[in-house]
Parts: structure tokens; C-alpha cells; sequence
């Protein structure tokens, strides 16, 4: 049998968390309170945790809401956190302050997505930009699923028009990679980024780039009909969800980072209708 495909127990997730965050037993012991022998041995399959300790243990590892929901059921205990899907009546006041911070931020991108990299809305600015990188998605049946690294993946995708790509595409890769240790399902997904991104610099990885001297971030550019355009981002996220869905989303605002960028915007995004 092939270990991948096996669901893991309690033991086998709470080893993984643990590794994942880069601590000892020893330093989870101590900021538990717990012995760390008593680590070992549920760590081991020898023990179980009580709820209220399992609890405390996974809020100690940061681990992500859908994982605690998972612990719990695999170690016997009811899930702690709901899961209501996007446009429940319970997430509305949350909707309603994603749909603003969409709009807002128009004629500038913004667009949200899941811990998956799902593309689930995009403001004016966005779906403008995504046309004029990807004019092939204009054929698109409207409602396909899209996803984030799959653009970056596909053959006429995001990198296609990056036009500084060696600069930015080591550092994406490496964020990228973080993500699998928290959303393991991402890895076929990365690797196919890490391929297309391996090909298009011509068969090597560069290491992982820095922002030139005086620069605070990451400015990735885009070739385009419009010249090129630059853009930095900043991620929106809830402060401390209670749901599942929740935790997973994720507001990202890109930002002209010249004022050319800046101008095109302007002149191409139309002005997103008042309220």
C-alpha cells in the first residue's frame, strides 16, 4: 500500500504539525505546561490527549482551523470550528466587507482567494488586468473554476508576461513552498509552478531573489499592449476566524508601484458605479 494515499491518525498529524513549525518536544512541553514525556507518549499513539489539551496543542502549533477540526475528530472529540460555505447567511456581515474591500480598492487589482489559491472574485481592476495577461480566459465559459498557481503553471499564464521573472519568481517559489507545509494538497500544484518557472528561466533556479537596495518589496512586471506595468501586493486577511471558511480567505490588493502603471489604470479600468 502506497503510505501517501493513507489518512493519517492523531499521532502522525500532531508529529507533522510539530515538525512543521520547527520545535522540539521539549519546547512544546514548556509552553504547554506538560510533561514531555506525556508529548512523547501521544505523539506515540500511547497516550490521548484530553479536548481541552488537544485544544491548547494545536493553538500552540498555529495550526490551521480545518487541521484542528481534523485532529479532533481523528482523536475522538466533536470539531470545534464551523465550516459554512462562501454566501451562507451566517458569513454575510464578512461578504459584505470582502465585496467592499474589492470595490475600494478599483481601478487597482484586488481579487480574493482560498488557502487552495481558488480565485473566487475579482474587483473591475483585476478582471481587467487578468484579460489583457490572459486574453485566451475571454473564451472561457463563464463560471470555469480558475486557480491562482494554475495560471502561473499554464504555458500562456501570468509568467508568459512577468517580465522580470529571475528577479521575482525565486522569492514566489520559496512562498509558494511555505504554504505546502501548512496546505500539503498544494504540492502537485507548486511543482508544477517550480517546472514552468525551471523552463521559462532557461533550466535553472536562481536563488532566492531580494529586493534591490532601497526597495521594500517586490515589484513584479508585466509585459503588455499598454507598455509594461508594475505592480507590488498586500494580502487582507480576518483577524482571528471562527470558521473555516473564514481562515481561508484572503484579500489580495495589488498596488501600481510607478505612475505609469498608475495612469493606465486609470484610463482603462472604468469607475466602479456608487452604491
Amino acid at each position: 500500500m502506497n503510505i501517501a494515499t493513507q489518512t493519517p491518525d492523531l499521532p502522525t498529524t500532531l508529529r507533522q504539525a510539530r515538525h512543521a513549525r520547527r520545535i522540539s518536544q521539549l519546547e512544546l512541553s514548556l509552553r504547554m505546561g506538560v510533561s514531555q514525556r506525556h508529548v512523547s507518549f501521544v505523539e506515540g499513539g500511547r497516550s490521548r490527549p484530553s479536548r481541552e489539551l488537544l485544544s491548547a496543542w494545536l493553538q500552540e502549533l498555529d495550526t490551521p482551523l480545518a487541521l484542528r477540526n481534523a485532529a479532533m475528530l481523528q482523536a475522538g472529540y466533536a470539531p470545534i470550528y464551523s465550516a459554512a460555505p462562501l454566501g451562507d447567511p451566517s458569513l454575510v456581515r464578512a461578504d459584505e466587507a470582502m465585496a467592499q474591500l474589492l470595490q475600494s480598492h478599483d481601478p487597482m487589482p484586488a481579487l480574493l482567494i482560498d488557502a487552495q489559491w481558488n480565485l473566487l472574485r475579482l474587483n473591475q481592476g483585476a478582471r481587467w488586468l487578468a484579460l489583457t495577461l490572459l486574453p485566451w480566459a475571454a473564451t472561457l465559459p463563464e463560471g470555469t473554476p480558475m486557480n491562482m498557481l494554475d495560471l502561473l503553471a499554464h504555458p500562456e499564464g501570468f509568467m508568459h508576461r512577468m517580465s522580470n521573472l529571475r528577479e521575482v519568481g525565486p522569492t514566489l517559489l520559496a512562498h509558494l513552498r511555505g504554504d505546502v507545509a501548512a496546505q500539503p494538497a498544494l504540492a502537485p500544484r507548486v511543482e508544477a509552478v517550480a517546472q514552468r518557472l525551471q523552463q521559462r528561466l532557461g533550466g535553472e533556479l536562481p536563488p532566492q531573489a531580494r529586493p534591490y537596495p532601497g526597495a521594500p518589496v517586490l515589484t513584479t512586471r508585466f509585459a503588455t499592449v499598454h507598455g509594461e506595468l508594475a505592480f507590488f501586493s498586500m494580502f487582507t486577511t480576518f483577524g482571528t476566524p471562527q470558521d473555516i471558511t473564514l481562515a481561508s480567505l484572503r484579500v489580495e490588493h495589488m498596488f501600481a508601484a510607478d505612475e505609469s502603471t498608475r495612469a493606465v489604470l486609470r484610463a482603462q479600468v472604468p469607475a466602479t458605479p456608487v452604491a
